[in-house]
Order: structure tokens, then sequence, then C-alpha cells
């Protein structure tokens, strides 16, 4: 018999640089109507607190047009390694648990 070990495929997605849309519905038209307006107050104010108004309606009409943000990406990531965390501490807890009584069963019966 041969040693050798199966070649395994890699998936790799169709459109790897394009990102998932994540902001949908009202989200995304709130971000489209917020990026108008701060670009709007942005140009007319002028000057350096004009231009970072400017960049801040500029990052929201991104999002809005795209459906994506990446920071909400990694908002989901997180709270999803946050609820994978939980569930691992509440298994052990549970094992935790079930040994403690399996000890106490043996020490009853053997008293």
């Amino acid at each position: 018999m041969s040693n050798r070990n199966p070649v395994e495929r890699i998936e790799s997605p169709a459109y790897p640089d394009v990102p998932y849309q994540n902001v949908e519905g009202w989200e995304r038209v709130g971000s489209l109507a917020g990026g108008v307006v701060m670009l709007g107050k942005g140009i007319r104010r002028g000057g350096f607190i004009g231009l970072i108004q400017v960049g801040i309606g500029a990052m929201a009409l991104k999002r809005g047009i795209t459906g994506h943000s990446s920071t909400k990406r990694l908002l989901e990531k997180s709270r999803q390694q946050l609820h994978s965390v939980r569930s691992d501490i509440e298994r052990a807890g549970d094992e935790l648990l079930r040994m403690k009584d399996e000890v106490e069963g043996k020490i009853v019966k053997s008293v």
C-alpha cells in the first residue's frame, strides 16, 4: 500500500477581492443620506473641519453605495468569537459538574 497523502483541493471564492454586502435596507439608505449631508456640510464649511466632514461623508457614501462595511464585519467577527468562547466555557462548566457528580457518587457508594 502507498503512504501518499491524498491531494486536498483548496476552494477559493469566485471573486476574492469583492467584499460581500453586510449593510442592507434602512441602514444602507441612512448611510447614503448621511454621506450626502456630511459632504454638503463639509463643502460649505471649508477649512480643516470641512475637510474632515467631507472625508466622513465620503466614507458613509462608499458604505451606502457598496453595501459593505469593514467595521461592521470586524464587529460581527468579534461577536461570533465571543459566542464561541462563551459556549466553550459553558460546555467545560457542564463537564466539570458532571465529573463532580460522578466523583461524589463514587464516594457515597464506597462509604
